[in-house]
């Protein structure tokens, strides 16, 4: 299925910023590429409304990969001859040495490497040990008023240490975060689907999608070479095992895995986004046509798709990731 023209735009959040429904990913993306090839994609992407960037500092906790894929993109962008305008930028918070290493001393950081003064809204993740919520309100708040971006979401959080930072935003007249970025694919289902996010998305929460192709498996890359995400609940072998369905599936709609992927991912109520890594022009347009697949059988997808479903009662609907198995603490 073949995409042409501008993709929608969905607000990210009763009280977040309007976004295309598709932004690309940073991480293990740009630092894999030629620059001729990555600011012909930066083009196409933007030329077809997809200028939302997720473009972070890794050099923290798991993923203190010393990496410079957010240098790289601040450097393909002007290459590619676009004005702070012409995008979006979502950046990174990062929890692993917060406190020590500050919101203020990261943003700092991070927006100098890219070559910008501003983001647009972040991303406060990943969310481990014992985390003052409240204190992380307070200092992302701030830089809100500082201008350093105008909206903030979290990823990696439990539901109910989201619910508590946006009652206490709330409370106290600070930014609450307005999105969560979980992940969410064919196979991954518990949390955004779960009770606990629910009740959030019904008050207005929006949800990004993210790792929507479990690193490529679910699209047939079946065991990657490159560092992926995490497996919570421990299914990622099911995950190989069921692909032939992902394949059986996506043919009878006569659409491609990714497509199948994405399209799924856009079918939750409360889906503003879907984050995507595409290394190639030719996975940017082959993601695009879930657009075609998802106005020509929405409706359809998520029976077709129901045996896929595989964290079904291995990841409990209230966990964050790093407490992800039933019973455990």
């Amino acid at each position: 299925m073949e995409f042409s023209g501008q993709v929608p735009r969905r607000r990210l959040g009763a009280q977040g910023p309007q976004v295309p429904v598709f932004g690309l990913g940073s991480w293990n993306t740009w630092d894999r590429m030629e620059t001729d090839d990555a600011v012909e994609l930066v083009r196409r992407a933007v030329g077809h409304g997809v200028n939302l960037f997720d473009v972070a500092h890794y050099n923290f906790g798991p993923h203190a990969e010393n990496a410079v894929t957010d240098v790289i993109f601040g450097e393909v962008v002007r290459e590619a001859g676009l004005s702070r305008d012409d995008y979006l930028l979502c950046g990174k918070l990062w929890l692993w040495d917060y406190p020590g290493s500050s919101f203020a001393d990261q943003i700092d950081v991070s927006l100098e490497r890219v070559g910008t003064d501003h983001a647009d809204f972040v991303v406060a993740g990943d969310f481990v040990g014992d985390v003052d919520v409240r204190q992380v309100v307070t200092d992302v708040s701030e830089l809100v008023r500082a201008g350093w971006f105008t909206a903030w979401g979290v990823n990696n959080w439990s539901a109910g240490d989201l619910r508590i930072a946006r009652e206490f935003a709330a409370a106290e007249g600070m930014t609450p975060p307005v999105f969560a970025q979980l992940k969410y694919s064919l196979a991954r289902r518990s949390v955004p689907e779960g009770e606990p996010y629910g009740e959030l998305f019904a008050d207005g929460l929006g949800l990004q999608a993210s790792d929507v192709f479990e690193g490529g498996i679910l699209v047939g890359k079946l065991h990657p070479q490159r560092k992926i995400g995490a497996d919570p609940g421990g299914i990622r072998e099911r995950i190989r095992e069921a692909y032939p369905l992902v394949e059986r599936v996506a043919r009878k709609f006569e659409a491609t895995p990714a497509q199948l992927a994405v399209a799924f991912c856009l079918t939750h109520p409360a889906a503003g986004n879907v984050l995507f890594g595409a290394s190639r022009l030719s996975q940017l347009e082959d993601n695009l046509g879930a657009l075609v697949l998802l106005e020509r059988h929405g409706d359809e997808l998520r029976r077709e798709v129901a045996e896929l479903w595989l964290d079904r009662d291995v990841v409990r609907p209230e966990a964050s990731w790093g407490t992800d198995a039933p019973g455990e603490e």
